[in-house]
């Protein structure tokens, strides 16, 4: 059973309910318990919200506010099949209200559900799914080919087909990149086991490993006859590895204490990290298959991607994946990378490093143009000669780490506002799609309101008009429909041309 307290004191309303709609920090067992009682009301939950008998919940997450609304996140089968795109999440208040946030209003149903196999082959495999996330449900194969991309990254392509006529319905890459700067942290200290070993017993036994050039495996743990790891070159191994690990246990740490969130998937299990991926690599990447973050040495093999925001932003990709599990293409896909990004850049500001200053800049310091630009701007995203300021119709045509740039400037004019501003020595320009001039909120406040959207509002189709509501939604749990806050939210998706 979870106690919690009731504030006292002068504490004002908006605070009250800004507490009342946190989520709490589950225990592993705690969150197992919620998850088994959930699962235990599946049917009778399935049956309350409309659901056809042929249909049954599957729950994936469960996450509990403070004043006693639980968010519960389900997948969906159909006759034994799973539903790609039928995710939903169900609300539950204290006084028994109920609401259902669904990733789709189709009604489920197909003519049969019997189908032949695709030919296999050594690289691929294959499950009988319905298709549900665009347009009519059907009968489909959802196949996954493993590979290697161009840049050396792996490669789990999921491409879905219709059953009936071999049509493609749709495709994604499911290893999710990202590339942030290689500046390290500085001196800073590190969860480590007795004997040395990288493994933080504090933080869900998250380890480090050195694949050592490899591309398969886990590589061997870091071990060392003393406490200190790396001296900050890049010719040391350790130094990789130390800021891997360093840059996992801010984000753990950010996680629990700002979100309230207990781990990735909230169970109070670890990912891992392996560095020194491959022969000069310039990448970081995160993988479901492995729960697991990985990470190149970058250009000449002295710039390894293992900054603080790079480890935010991959950790990041695995709470897309345990929440919302947004889709990895078109404006969904985005959404993906634009969260990642939010959340990498609120960890560097979180861990008020004085070597690595807070900033809205994403791979300031990796230099991979060789002209001294950032990978990304979240004022004013265009500045990267890809990424879109606004939202169009055509955003979703974009590569997801230039479709992110709409999102990425939502947050950076929900935070900070419209205009000049100058942060922690950087200066920034951001405008407005109306032109209009808007005053930020703060970043704490918005990047609440984005964790609490992608927790129990968004769901594996969200576009940029559902990311709106969502953020509305969850900025009247949190402050209020009437408040500043819902008004800013507002204003800085119409600065973005999302209405």
């Amino acid at each position: 059973m979870l106690v919690v307290g009731i504030q006292t004191g002068s504490a004002s309303a908006d605070a009250q309910r800004e507490a009342g709609a946190t989520a709490l920090v589950l225990t592993g067992p705690q969150r197992a318990a919620a998850v088994q009682e959930a699962q235990a009301g599946a049917a009778a939950t399935a049956k309350a919200i409309g659901l056809a008998d042929r249909e049954k919940l599957v729950v994936r997450d469960v996450v509990k506010d403070a004043d006693g609304t639980v968010h519960t996140r389900y997948e969906r089968t159909y006759e034994g099949l799973p539903v790609l795109g039928g995710d939903l999440v169900v609300h539950q208040k204290k006084d028994g209200a109920r609401a259902t946030t669904k990733a789709t209003g189709a009604r489920i149903s197909v003519p049969t559900t019997e189908a032949k196999a695709p030919a296999a082959t050594a690289r691929s495999t294959a499950r009988k799914v319905i298709w549900a996330a665009t347009g009519k449900p059907a009968l489909a194969w959802e196949t996954v080919v493993t590979g290697t991309q161009h840049d050396g990254t792996p490669s789990e392509r999921h491409v879905i087909t219709d059953a009936a006529t071999g049509k493609e319905l749709h495709s994604y890459e499911a290893i999710e990149t990202g590339a942030g700067n290689t500046q390290y942290s500085g001196q800073v200290t590190l969860g480590t086991a007795p004997g040395y070993t990288l493994t933080d017993t504090t933080r869900g036994g998250h380890k480090t490993y050195d694949l050592n050039g490899g591309t398969n495996g886990t590589g061997s743990l870091f071990t060392n006859s003393t406490d200190t790891w790396g001296n900050g070159l890049a010719t040391n191994r350790e130094t990789a590895a130390a800021d891997a690990h360093y840059g996992a246990a801010v984000t753990w740490d950010f996680y629990k204490n700002e979100l309230g969130r207990n781990g990735i998937r909230g169970d109070g299990v670890a990912a891992y990290s392996r560095v020194h991926y491959g022969n000069a690599y310039v990448n970081a990447f995160w993988s479901d298959a492995c729960f697991c973050m990985t990470y190149g040495d970058g250009t000449n093999n002295v710039k390894p991607l293992t900054s603080l925001d790079v480890a935010g932003h991959e950790m990041s990709h695995g709470l897309t994946a345990s929440t919302a599990g947004l889709r990895y293409s078109k404006e969904s896909g985005g959404l993906n990378e634009a969260t990642s990004d939010i959340l990498g850049t609120s960890v560097e500001f979180y861990a008020g490093n004085a070597t690595d200053a807070g900033d809205y800049l994403i791979g300031e310091k990796i230099d991979i143009r060789g002209n001294g630009t950032p990978l990304r701007y979240m004022d004013k995203p265009s500045k990267d000669g890809n990424s879109a300021d606004y939202w169009s119709s055509s955003v979703g045509r974009l590569d997801v780490h230039y479709s992110s740039g709409p999102a990425n400037h939502f947050f950076y004019l929900l935070s900070e506002g419209s205009g000049t501003k100058t942060i922690n020595g950087v200066t920034y320009n951001s405008p407005t799609y109306d032109n209009s001039t808007l005053t930020g909120i703060g970043r704490t406040k918005a990047y609440k309101i984005w964790y609490k959207a992608l927790s129990t509002y968004m769901t594996s189709s969200t576009n940029y008009a559902g990311a709106r509501t969502a953020t509305l939604s969850a900025a009247t749990d949190l402050y209020g429909a009437n408040s500043p806050e819902y008004t800013a939210v507002a204003k800085a998706w119409t600065a973005i041309n999302v209405k």
